[in-house]
C-alpha cells in the first residue's frame, strides 16, 4: 500500500534537506532492499545465527566488544562451523573493546580457519591514536544479507530488555544493495589496519530485494564536520510533526540542541526515551546540563525502567529511520568508527513507531524540577567532569 500524499510530501522534504549528504563518499544511498526490524536482542541472534548457518561464500563480522561468555560462544560456534564448510570467514574486532575476552577465545578461531583482526591494537610508536575505537556491530553474510544496530556479542545484549543483566537493544537485518556497500567499508577497514588478502573479494553484488530506501552512515573521526553528527541535525530539521528519539547516552554538544530547540519552535513533537540507570553514570551525570534547556522549552524526556537502556534509534514522523551503533554524545561524532542506516520505508517507520509506543509505556516521564534537583556534590563533580566529556 503505498503512503498517503501528505507523508510523500513530508518525505520528499526530509529527503530534500538529506541531499546535502550526497556529495559525502561516506552518505550513499541505494533503492530496493528488504529491512526487518529485529526488535530485541532475544530476536537478534537467533536471526544472526540461522543466517550465518545458511551462509554459502563468506562471513564479515565486526564488533566493538566480543565477550567469551554463552552468547560470545555461539557466535564462536557459528563462525566455527561456516570456516569448517568453506566459507571465508573474517572477524574485526576493537582491540580496547576486547580488552578484558581471553586471547584464547581468538586463537581458538583462528586455529579453525577464521581469520581475526584486532582493531587499533595498542602500541607505543602510535599512542596518539589510541583513543580512536571501532565501535561498529554489524555481520554482512555472502554480501547480500546484512545484521546491524547497537548490539555487541555479550549475554546482556541477547535478552529482551527485562532486567539489568539483559539490556534493551535494537537491531536489523538488512537484504539487498546496501548490504554491498558494508561488505565495501568492511574490506576498507581490513586493508586499513593491515589485514591479509580482501575478504569477500569474489562476491557478486547484491540484487534488490524489497521497496525500501536506505543510506549508510559511515562515520569516522577523519572528518573536519562529523557526518554522523550532521545526519542527525538534518534529520530533526526535517521533521514536520513528530522526533522520536532513543539513546543511552546523550551528550550532544549545542549544535544538536539548538536543531531540538528549533524543532520544538515549529511545533514539532519531540520526545525522548533515556536509560534510569546506565552503565556509565558518569555520563548520566553530565547529560543533565543538556536537557535541562530541552525541557524548559517542551521537549518531553522519558527514563525507561526496569533495565538498561542501550538501543540507539531516531524516529521521524513515522516514516524515516535511523538505527544502528552511535550515540548522540560526543564519541561517536568526533573519536568513533560507526555505522547507522537511515531506512524510508512506510511499514518500517510503523514497526518503529510501534516500538516507541511500547518503550514510552515503561517508562517515566521527567519533569524540569525533578530532574535538575542535585546535590552540592553532585553540581560539583558535574562541574568538575564536563571537559571530558567529550572523551566519554
Amino acid at each position: 500500500m503505498r503512503p498517503p500524499r501528505r507523508t510523500a510530501k513530508k518525505r520528499f522534504r526530509l529527503f530534500g534537506r538529506l541531499s546535502h549528504l550526497k556529495a559525502s563518499p561516506d552518505a550513499v544511498r541505494f533503492h530496493h532492499n528488504q529491512v526487518a526490524l529485529l526488535p530485541h536482542g532475544g530476536d537478534f541472534f537467533p536471526a544472526l545465527f540461522q543466517a550465518m548457518a545458511e551462509a554459502t561464500t563468506a562471513i564479515c563480522a565486526e564488533f566493538y566488544i566480543v565477550k567469551a561468555d554463552e552468547t560470545g560462544q555461539a557466535f564462536a560456534h557459528a563462525l566455527r562451523q561456516a570456516a569448517a564448510r568453506g566459507v571465508e570467514v573474517s572477524l574485526i574486532y576493537d582491540a580496547i573493546g576486547c580488552f578484558d575476552t581471553p586471547s584464547s577465545y581468538f586463537q581458538r578461531l583462528q586455529a579453525a580457519g577464521v581469520r581475526c583482526l584486532p582493531f587499533n591494537k595498542p602500541a607505543f610508536s602510535r599512542l596518539h591514536w589510541l583513543d580512536l575505537r571501532d565501535h561498529r556491530k554489524m555481520v554482512v553474510i555472502d554480501g547480500t544479507t546484512a545484521f546491524l544496530g547497537g548490539l555487541n556479542i555479550g549475554d546482556e545484549y541477547a535478552g529482551y530488555g527485562d532486567s539489568y543483566e539483559h539490556w534493551r537493544d535494537v537491531g536489523l537485518r538488512l537484504d539487498g544493495p546496501a548490504a554491498g556497500e558494508l561488505q565495501r567499508l568492511f574490506r576498507q577497514t581490513w586493508s586499513q589496519e593491515g589485514g591479509g588478502g580482501v575478504p569477500g573479494q569474489s562476491l557478486t553484488p547484491p540484487l534488490p530485494q524489497g521497496e525500501a530506501d536506505v543510506i549508510i552512515i559511515n562515520g569516522s573521526p577523519h572528518r573536519n564536520r562529523p557526518l554522523i553528527r550532521n545526519t542527525f541535525r538534518l534529520a530533526v530539521a526535517g521533521a514536520t510533526r513528530c522526533a522520536r528519539i532513543i539513546t543511552p547516552y546523550f551528550l550532544p554538544g549545542p549544535r544538536v540542541v539548538r536543531s531540538l530547540l528549533r524543532a520544538v519552535k515549529r511545533g514539532v513533537q519531540v520526545r525522548m526515551i533515556l536509560p534510569s540507570i546506565s552503565d556509565v553514570p558518569i555520563v548520566q551525570m553530565l547529560s543533565r546540563a543538556y536537557l535541562k534547556p530541552l525541557m524548559a522549552a517542551g521537549v518531553e524526556v522519558y527514563a525507561r525502567q526496569g533495565t538498561i537502556l542501550h538501543a540507539k534509534v531516531m524516529l521521524i514522523d513515522d516514516q524515516w529511520v535511523t538505527l544502528g551503533s552511535a550515540n548522540l554524545d560526543f564519541r561517536s561524532f568526533h573519536r568513533n568508527f560507526e555505522i547507522n542506516i537511515i531506512v524510508d520505508n512506510h511499514a518500517f517507520g510503523l514497526a518503529m513507531k510501534a516500538l516507541f509506543d511500547e518503550e514510552l509505556g515503561l517508562s517515566k516521564r521527567l519533569s524540569l524540577i525533578d530532574h535538575m534537583h542535585a546535590t552540592p556534590l553532585e553540581r560539583f563533580l558535574e562541574w568538575l567532569l564536563t571537559p571530558l566529556s567529550r572523551f566519554l
